[in-house]
């Protein structure tokens, strides 16, 4: 514990030191003419690459992944007739894994501090680009990179801030945050990351433990909410336009399962308590790209979108 709170303070004493500054060139990325506010634009503590993603991940079958507890979160991401799962645990420390599903380059990533897990098609313009981590935030949430043109990629936003990609989006792939064995009842036969990814840490203990219990947040963000819970879980998503939130508490409160609508679209929301974990699906009952994350990162990057209150 002693060491965690000795992590926590390294990054905000750098905070002080050096995010609040407006600049042009933040860990080697050219700001310039950047879609946010430089100044909003801070330094996480760690160097570019200094949290290194996975770019050659092996996988174990179901049957081999006895690191895994049944309450262990996961991602999983059912895609082109490939089923993996990516344990939390890991993400914790890497952030970034480049994979491939078929001939479909994929980028599954996570932010621990906004609790945010995403997965993106990375063929961009038709061209294959893998990612790292710039070591670079905007409202608490991880700015990625693509190492073919240095473009700076806010997570939450889908969408490249700075660089020659500037303005491009990248497509969201449906993944669900979820547990071990909520994923494994639904998909026997996955691949699961496995623990061997060519780095030395201990995927048994999460560097953001203490952060995850407090109220309180690392790094300050452009707006806040005291609707709910800073860290109140939320499955949000934005279709067609529309941002629509669903906070857990409310979910809690109504059925598992019932009809809703974003926009003009007409959806079935589902919610499983025991796993943590909610689904956007559309009339053919399919999975939409969706992300369960924090209350505060949500509306940091929302704040007018809609919010979903229990009948």
């Amino acid at each position: 514990m002693k060491q965690k709170s000795v992590f926590a303070s390294f990054l905000v004493g750098l905070l002080l030191w050096t995010g609040g500054c407006a600049a042009q060139s933040k860990n080697g990325f050219d700001l310039s003419g950047a879609l946010l506010p430089a100044s909003e634009i801070l330094g996480g503590g760690p160097p570019k690459d200094g949290i290194p993603s996975i770019d050659q991940p092996r996988f174990v079958t179901a049957d081999k992944a006895g690191f895994l507890t049944p309450e262990s979160p996961v991602l999983g991401l059912a895609y082109r007739g490939v089923v993996k799962a990516y344990p939390i645990a890991i993400l914790n420390w890497h952030e970034i894994v480049n994979d491939r599903f078929g001939d479909e380059p994929v980028a599954i990533t996570f932010c621990p501090l906004c609790g945010s897990g995403m997965a993106f098609s990375a063929r961009i313009d038709g061209q294959p680009h893998t990612f790292g981590v710039s070591g670079l935030l905007y409202n608490s949430d991880v700015l990625l990179y693509d190492r073919q043109s240095q473009s700076l990629w806010s997570q939450l936003m889908a969408q490249a801030i700075a660089g020659p990609h500037r303005g491009l989006r990248l497509t969201s792939l449906p993944v669900l945050h979820t547990t071990w064995q909520d994923w494994r009842t639904r998909h026997p036969k996955t691949l699961v990351l496995s623990t061997d990814t060519g780095y030395q840490r201990d995927y048994r203990n999460s560097p953001y433990a203490s952060y995850l219990n407090s109220p309180e947040l690392m790094f300050p963000v452009s707006v806040r909410s005291r609707r709910y819970h800073p860290k109140e879980e939320v499955l949000g998503i934005t279709l067609d336009g529309v941002a629509k939130v669903y906070p857990f508490v409310e979910l809690g409160k109504g059925p598992e399962r019932f009809a809703d609508r974003i926009g003009e679209r007409a959806v079935t929301i589902r919610f499983d308590a025991r796993s943590r974990s909610a689904e956007v699906l559309d009339a053919d009952g399919q999975r939409l790209p969706a992300v369960r994350t924090f209350w505060f990162a949500w509306y940091a990057f929302n704040p007018g979108g809609q919010v979903y209150t229990a009948p």
